[in-house]
């Protein structure tokens, strides 16, 4: 047998689902092999007009869709059984389910049992849209793959090492010891990636190396990345904390709810309403949540997306340079998810606010990294890296999830 046939024969695939209350997506991802083997998404479920798409590869002519009726997500599982099958053959080793919640329970991936379902379902009332519809997507998976181990990563796992002087309120001590409200953070799966990719790109260990990393999207979030190890965090004990992000508020005083209670008679449920799906970019400009269609407005004179675009560079700027707190050295700053990744007025501005930190960018650097092209955007004068690095969470998912294998059984990869 040649060196590569040995070499295909000893990859594994790892099925990675995330499931959500109407939609699934799904990659097939080889430990060995950039990008996808298989990817795709079924979305609407549940309604009249379900739909599954899927594409092998990265060539658009191999994309392929099919109507699902009404089908609900296990019916969704059924659909794309036979695709990931014909793909994976005989080297499916795990299917990786993306959680949003673990709580204080979960540091890292864990194999998916009986326990683990029940504290999934523990962390249920902190993530409430979140955690049902990933069990949802688990108890379908095992159903269909009962042979396969699974395994749950969890985007609060990642934040776990954050002191306690960075996760806890200043709010009385029964809240935190029978309500567990403290900071937990969110989007830790692809900070991690990020960190590590930079630390790649960069020549540096992650465990020597100091990061602070923005996840720009419809959601946004900062973190603080010190030798491999979240630090601190924007999110909180929802997604709602920190930044502006597209339709959510970010931080707002705490006392808005008690003044919107009291003066316009809001209940609590229209609060979180507003603030949740609302506000953010969408509120203040009152046109859009997409910030394509916000910087193209802004180009054209409109008030509200200029003042978007300012107030979301501004807050970001200013949550960045707060986090240097939580480092004992910086080596850079990255960007990432969809706006990071694509936007190079949001990176210029933001940067921008950080000139005491020494930042400058190279504009042509900065225009040339879009569309996924990862690179350097600073000046070569500049002491501090500022970095676009697309981010991959299906792919750090299912190298966690067969870490978590490897760790279980760690002879087996060497028979």
């Amino acid at each position: 047998m040649s060196e590569h046939a040995s070499s295909e024969h000893a990859s594994r695939l790892v099925l990675v689902i995330n499931c959500g209350s109407s939609s699934i997506k799904f990659a097939l991802v080889d430990e060995q092999r950039s990008g996808f083997v298989l990817h795709g998404l079924a979305d609407r479920l549940g309604s009249d007009e379900a739909w599954l798409r899927w594409q092998h590869g990265d060539g658009s002519s191999s994309r392929q869709e099919r109507a699902l009726g009404q089908a609900d997500p296990r019916q969704a599982m059924e659909a794309l059984l036979p695709v990931v099958r014909e793909c994976a053959g005989d080297r499916l080793t795990a299917v990786g389910h993306r959680v949003v919640h673990g709580g204080e329970h979960f540091t890292a991936a864990c194999r998916i049992d009986d326990a683990t379902r029940q504290a999934i379902q523990d962390a249920a009332a902190l993530a409430p849209l979140h955690n049902p519809a990933n069990l949802m997507g688990i108890e379908a998976a095992t159903a269909l793959f009962p042979q396969l181990p699974h395994i749950a990563v969890f985007d609060t796992a990642f934040h776990q090492s954050m002191p306690a002087y960075a996760y806890r309120y200043a709010i009385p001590e029964a809240l935190y010891a029978e309500q567990r409200v403290r900071r937990y953070g969110f989007h830790g799966t692809s900070h991690r990636y990020v960190t590590d990719e930079a630390a790649r790109m960069t020549g540096l260990s992650p465990a020597d190396s100091g990061w602070l990393s923005a996840h720009l999207g419809n959601g946004c979030s900062t973190c603080a990345v010190q030798a491999g190890a979240s630090r601190d965090t924007s999110m909180g004990f929802t997604p709602l904390e920190g930044l502006v992000m597209g339709t959510r508020s970010g931080d707002v005083d705490p006392n808005l709810h008690g003044f919107l209670g009291r003066t316009l008679g809001w209940s609590l449920e229209k609060i979180d309403t507003v603030l949740n799906r609302e506000s953010g970019l969408l509120g203040l400009s009152g046109l859009s949540n997409d910030m394509r269609e916000l910087e193209q407005a802004r180009s054209q004179g409109h008030d509200g997306a200029t003042l978007a675009i300012e107030v979301f560079c501004y807050r970001l700027a200013k949550s960045l340079a707060s986090l240097c707190c939580a480092l004992t050295r910086l080596d850079g700053v990255i960007f990432t998810g969809g706006i990071g990744e694509n936007s190079p007025l949001i990176r210029a501005t933001t940067i921008a606010h950080l000139s005491m930190l020494g930042l400058a960018l190279d504009d042509e650097a900065n225009q040339r990294c879009v569309r996924g092209v990862a690179g350097a955007i600073e000046k070569t004068s500049t002491p501090i890296h500022v970095l676009v690095v697309p981010t991959d969470e299906e792919r750090q998912i299912a190298m966690e999830s067969l870490a978590c294998l490897d760790a279980d059984s760690p002879t087996e990869r060497g028979t």
